[in-house]
């Protein structure tokens, strides 16, 4: 009894299954970890931008205890991780990924992960209208906008202190917040004046309007 050879759709099979097998070995670059979208998190909290310093720790790790600075891509590299996207997420959603970066390292929990920005280089904000030295300003601290008026080398004369306005980015809208100061710049101003004033933190990306 003679065997029949292969046919040639049985060869092409069992070369395009070869083929299959071999790019399922060949590595794969990891893409860098991303944190939920920054739509999902509170306006008011602090997010990273490029340029920050930040300082993170592992607990009872010191070979993860380290400084870094965020690219001018928003990205980190940490050990054993890989890269990970930072600018425009706050520092306790780059806790969360660090930790799940880290879960394959421990057989039990992950070690208690911070991360702090220790210097907000990245963080810039514009000052407009009656004020002596408009223009932009990157502090490279938390300033608020009483600070902010005052890097712009305060208001001018008939500058309106009870209508000064903060443009400020909410994901891909604008949303802007009223400020009175004036009655910081009256004598005899006291506690409740301060609480009136609604003295925000100024965030990366306001602009700060002076009528």
């Amino acid at each position: 009894m003679t065997l029949a050879a292969p046919s040639l759709a049985s060869a092409q099979t069992a070369a395009a299954d070869e083929r299959s097998a071999d790019a399922a070995e060949a590595p794969v670059p990891a893409p860098p970890l991303v944190a939920p979208p920054p739509s999902t998190v509170r306006a008011t909290a602090y997010r990273i931008n490029a340029g920050d310093e930040l300082e993170i720790y592992v607990w009872g790790e010191e070979r993860l205890q380290r400084k870094v600075k965020v690219l001018p891509d928003g990205t980190i590299a940490f050990p054993l991780v890989g890269k990970i996207v930072a600018q425009g997420y706050m520092p306790s959603e780059v806790e969360t990924l660090i930790t799940l970066g880290l879960r394959d390292q421990y057989r039990g929990q992950v070690p208690q992960v911070t991360v702090s920005v220790v210097q907000p280089a990245g963080l810039q904000f514009s000052v407009m209208g009656r004020v002596k030295s408009p223009g932009t300003f990157t502090p490279g601290r938390y300033i608020n906008v009483l600070e902010a008026l005052s890097m712009a080398g305060g208001p001018s004369e008939f500058a309106n202190l009870d209508n000064v306005v903060i443009i400020r980015k909410a994901g891909d809208e604008l949303r802007t917040v009223r400020v009175r100061l004036a009655p910081l710049f009256k004598m005899g101003a006291d506690a409740n004046d301060i609480a009136r004033a609604n003295i925000l933190r100024i965030e990366t990306g306001d602009t700060v309007i002076v009528p």
